[in-house]
């Protein structure tokens, strides 16, 4: 042990150890790598979870860093449970102890003593702990703080605090069994908010020494110190009042000996005879004989060791033995406590984070955050668009973490090589890349993504995230050929929850599909729109609108010498504007912004969403994707160009869509059919409500979050320890 905490460097021992600890370094490495990729499944609990643990084999003051932030949070009157590991305790399901109501066999020895502690928190001991957190939330916990969980990667926390032992803080720098590492230093960037434990151990010099090379390693982490406070004195066996001088005989069988040692010192007793054990030995009444011996030899007038060693004793209750024992009672103390509970308070705020593929999507993605910006008002919600700049995010007030991806294509590759090409050629795989660092920065702080969009989106959340998301399927549906076979193993086994557009797809997908309402209609606010004579003109929202607002101004003039006179055509906020009105003008349109006049003709500019703009429409003439489907919902008949895009989308749409040829006349001549046909008019706008469904899937997202994923506990549990 002196070897790997670098007290007395051994190189024999460095030779023997070091291919272990290469094998545990790349071991590590492994695990790490698969979890962030997603490949090994993180759990998130469904309460908010503050984790305490080290980097470090030994003592790190973590019992009573655990302590203390359970009494905090009941301070606060926020109902706290506890979860740990235990450690040799003989029960392999969750066992709750409360008031001390359990044996050492069972729960394990510091399990126990917390639970004697803190006699109004209840401890779960459990082997996975995120079925200990389980547990604790039937019981009505609201926060909970799981004891040495920094490696345990299977369940996600709120907040990762990790302790650093003063005294000996990464050892001889090598992983366990050559060192007293678990983890290298830079996993330090995982932590929320480090502690550097028994800081009045070393000289301040030291301790500021100590904090920089810290900070090399921790990232964005909150740094403090703490140290153990004497609050009061246990006596067995006699009344003996410990006091300053007193000869006593240390022993103890915790992770850091040493410390124990000096705290013994510097409460001014002298140690006169120690002996250490194993980290959590079980005394045997042959050991208690030999420490009584090794007292009197040493003219010691009592015996010490520490209250986590009370729970490994044989005997405690009729102290049996001729030297009496002495325990000190003690309780960690953060300095600056003020911005520490803040810092902690911080963490525990709510981070959701929506992501999409697509312009559609991204809009799509923007009625989510509102809905879940009005269930969570405290929450902290952001965005991750893959495609463009997030601009229907940012247009809400919602900021975007990823960065921008601009590409010839739109975004839309799947129709075309060369548009692949294209994209590739523009910078797309750069692109990917960065986004794949964006999300490994944020990953840790925050909670299960939440994608709108197709499994390209799902793979890339999972790949750059590592955690499972819950998944709005929006890009595919069964009317469209549905998923392929492996998308819908990749679905079933890589996500949480899926909704998707129609109850077809999700009895195709299988296990946690679900159908509550479209996705595509909820944009549409279940409005309800009125009927007028206004053809509705969308030219689409990519690089081709303009050129495809020509054809449609072409058939507006057509329709216009039929007696068609109120026209509104919405102008997606992706388009370059520059470009499209030179088209207009080229046509011998003219603009002012808010309308497009020709020969007596005026079209009325709309910048609005689609919906917004659909009051009074009578049909559609679109080049669109998702606003064709919407209208479509709505129950507004649409007319299309024929193309190899809107083939696909027909499949979808059904007999509430009319494919013609791309030319203005043929465009224009098709919907002059539609609107003299009564009987057909009602029929396409009958199909069209029937195949699109009815909105929904958002409030059912919204609702899972709250009460099966336990965002809501999470919002109530940070707006009642702000006081908002």
């Amino acid at each position: 042990m002196r070897h790997v905490r670098g007290l007395k460097p051994s190189l024999t021992l460095k030779i023997l150890l070091a291919p272990a600890s290469w094998i545990m370094a790349f071991a590590v490495w492994v695990m790490d790598f698969l979890r962030a990729r997603g490949l090994l499944r993180v759990e998130e609990p469904s309460l908010p979870v503050i984790s305490v643990g080290n980097l470090t084999y030994g003592g790190t003051n973590k019992t009573p860093s655990v302590r203390m932030l359970a009494e905090w949070a009941m301070s606060r009157g926020i109902k706290a449970g506890i979860v740990t590991r235990g450690y040799s305790g003989k029960n392999s399901n969750v066992i709750i102890i409360q008031g001390g109501n359990s044996e050492r066999e069972i729960a394990g020895d510091e399990p126990l003593m917390l639970s004697r502690e803190l006699p109004s928190v209840p401890v779960a001991v459990a082997k996975k702990r995120i079925e200990g957190v389980n547990a604790l939330r039937e019981l009505g916990v609201e926060l909970v703080i799981a004891d040495d969980a920094f490696q345990h990667r299977a369940m996600s926390r709120d907040c990762d605090i990790v302790l650093i032992d003063a005294l000996c803080p990464f050892g001889n720098g090598e992983l366990i069994p050559g060192g007293i590492l678990r983890e290298k230093p830079n996993a330090l960037k995982r932590a929320r908010i480090i502690i550097i434990t028994k800081s009045d151990m070393i000289p301040p010099s030291k301790l500021s020494a100590l904090i920089q090379t810290v900070r090399k390693y921790s990232g964005d982490a909150e740094i403090f110190t703490s140290c153990l406070k004497f609050t009061e004195w246990l006596k067995f066996g006699s009344d003996i009042e410990p006091r300053e001088g007193m000869k006593v005989c240390a022993f103890s069988a915790i992770g850091s000996p040493e410390s124990f040692r000096r705290s013994c010192e510097e409460l001014g007793l002298d140690v006169a005879g120690c002996r250490t054990f194993t980290d959590h030995h079980r005394y045997t009444p042959a050991d208690m004989e030999a420490l009584c011996h090794l007292a009197e030899n040493s003219g010691a007038e009592a015996l010490i060791c520490t209250e986590k060693d009370l729970y490994n004793l044989p005997e405690i209750c009729s102290w049996p033995y001729d030297v009496p024992l002495i325990v000190p009672r003690v309780k960690a103390s953060v300095n600056e406590p003020g911005r520490f509970y803040s810092a902690v308070t911080e963490s525990l705020r709510p981070r959701i984070i929506v992501a999409s593929n697509g312009y559609g999507e991204d809009a799509i993605g923007s009625v989510l955050v509102r809905k879940l910006r009005r269930e969570y008002p405290h929450a902290e919600i952001s965005a991750f668009p893959l495609v463009g700049r997030g601009e229907a995010y940012s247009r809400e007030g919602f900021p975007v973490k990823s960065a921008p991806s601009v590409t010839p294509s739109g975004g839309v590759v799947k129709y075309s090589l060369k548009d692949l090409w294209g994209d590739m050629r523009a910078g797309l795989m750069r692109h990917v890349r960065q986004q794949l660092k964006d999300w490994r920065n944020i990953s840790h702080s925050v909670l299960t993504p939440i994608c709108t969009g197709d499994v390209y989106l799902l793979l890339h959340t999972l790949y750059g995230s590592g955690r499972r998301p819950l998944f709005m399927a929006t890009a595919k549906t069964v009317y469209i050929s549905g998923h392929w076979r492996t998308e819908r193993i990749f679905i079933r086994s890589f996500t949480l929850r899926t909704w998707t557009r129609d109850e077809p797809t999700a009895n195709q997908i299988g296990d946690r599909a679900v159908y509550s309402g479209s996705p595509i209609m909820d944009l549409s606010g279940n409005a309800e729109i009125s009927r007028g004579n206004v053809i509705l003109l969308l030219p689409g929202s990519r690089r081709n609108a303009a050129n495809d607002v020509k054809t449609l101004l072409g058939a507006v003039e057509i329709m216009h010498a039929h007696g068609w006179n109120e026209y509104r055509m919405v102008l997606a906020p992706t388009l370059e504007f520059g470009a499209f009105f030179d088209s207009c003008m080229a046509e011998g349109w003219t603009h002012d912004g808010a309308s497009l006049t020709k020969n007596g003709i005026t079209i009325e500019l709309s910048y609005k969403e689609v919906t917004e703009s659909a009051g009074g429409v009578k049909i559609l003439l679109g080049m669109g994707g998702t606003a064709n489907q919407l209208c479509a919902g709505l129950g507004i008949p649409v007319i299309a160009p024929d193309n190899k895009g809107k083939r696909v989308q027909k499949k979808l749409l059904g007999d509430s869509e009319i494919l013609t040829s791309g030319t203005s006349r043929a465009i224009a001549e098709c919907a002059l059919r539609v609107l003299n046909d009564p009987a057909l008019y009602d029929f396409m706008s009958r199909a069209g409500r029937e195949r699109m469904g009815f909105a929904g899937a958002c409030d059912d997202v919204v609702s899972y979050t709250r009460d099966v994923m336990g965002w809501g506990v999470r919002e109530d549990v940070y707006s009642r320890l702000t006081g908002q």
